[in-house]
């Protein structure tokens, strides 16, 4: 009780508890509404506490049995801290545009990995040859690309073990895609997402850089 109590303050002072207003609630959201206040829902953080814990314990068991876990967010608030996590404990991220087929056609998603990483130590060891100017302006604009699209997913050899997503709303391609897959899906979602289709929910505000980054951080140190 004692451990949940000391979530639940670092919830609130993470500023966790504040939801969309009730014109934005998703039905599925409303067992973890404590109330609506000034227009907005606050979000129960007892529960989100108890929903935290069980996303840990899972990630947990990932960890142990050498899993990967992909992180996915591309709204503004959350990618840099999410790519920042996701680097320091080496997991693959998706930080600018989900890729349609990025899970149900890793195929193709691997050859385009392959592609930059070829490019890219050819050119670290000087062994791109140019014919001309706009021909090296080219490479250096493909490399650009593929880094901007694949430079996450480059140790992702096979399809992960689980997402880790902020706002599974925005989200939506790729926690389909993770379902097409039977992929788990861990996601931290405020009061207008559809709970129902992810695995482990988190409950909670996605919007404020103080709550993404303290629900990012706990699941990035639980893989450490």
């Amino acid at each position: 009780m004692a451990h949940n109590d000391t979530l639940v303050q670092e919830l609130y002072e993470a500023a966790a508890h504040v939801g969309y207003t009730k014109t934005r609630r998703h039905p599925s959201t409303v067992p973890f509404i404590f109330q609506s206040r000034q227009k907005k829902d606050i979000i129960n953080l007892e529960d989100t506490a108890t929903q935290l814990i069980s996303a840990l314990s899972f990630i947990a068991q990932l960890k142990a049995e050498g899993q990967q876990i992909l992180f996915v967010a591309t709204k503004p608030e959350a990618k840099r801290m999410v790519r920042e996590q996701a680097e320091l404990i080496d997991m693959p991220f998706v930080t600018e545009r989900w890729l349609g087929g990025t899970l149900t056609n890793s195929k193709e998603l691997r050859q385009r990995v392959d592609r930059l990483m070829d490019l890219q130590v050819k050119k670290d060891n000087n062994e791109l040859v140019y014919q001309t100017k706009k021909e090296k302006l080219m490479i250096e604009r493909e490399i650009e690309r593929l880094e901007r699209k694949f430079g996450g997913l480059r140790n992702m050899k096979k399809n992960p073990s689980a997402l880790f997503v902020v706002d599974p709303k925005k989200e939506y391609i790729a926690v389909n895609e993770a379902r097409q897959m039977n992929i788990p899906v861990i996601a931290l979602a405020n009061t207008d997402c559809d709970i129902n289709v992810v695995t482990h929910p988190i409950v909670a505000n996605d919007t404020n850089l103080s709550s993404i980054t303290y629900i990012t951080q706990k699941v990035a140190d639980t893989l450490k």
